[in-house]
């Protein structure tokens, strides 16, 4: 994972805190667009599910986790603080 520039979990097995935001995430993804829907095949699904991501959810969507920002605008602030640091 460290060459690919992934970082591990830090959290503790057990922890309701772990894997919060992924679970939020999950659960709206859920409740807004898989569960309204009945598709065909699997890949169909996977093409949906990547265009609301991609279209909606990384450009439109704040969170509150990330100071009421996008997760794009949230990744390019970190970006550049980082290129900025190096």
């Amino acid at each position: 994972m460290a060459g690919r520039g992934v970082l591990p979990s830090v959290g503790r097995t057990g922890s309701c805190y772990n894997n919060a935001a992924a679970e939020s995430f999950n659960a709206i993804l859920k409740k807004e667009l898989v569960n309204r829907k009945v598709y065909s095949t699997r890949n169909h699904a996977i093409r949906d599910v990547t265009a609301r991501i991609e279209s909606r959810y990384n450009h439109k969507r704040l969170h509150s986790a990330i100071d009421h920002r996008t997760p794009n605008q949230a990744d390019t602030g970190w970006r550049q603080q980082h290129k900025a640091a190096a």
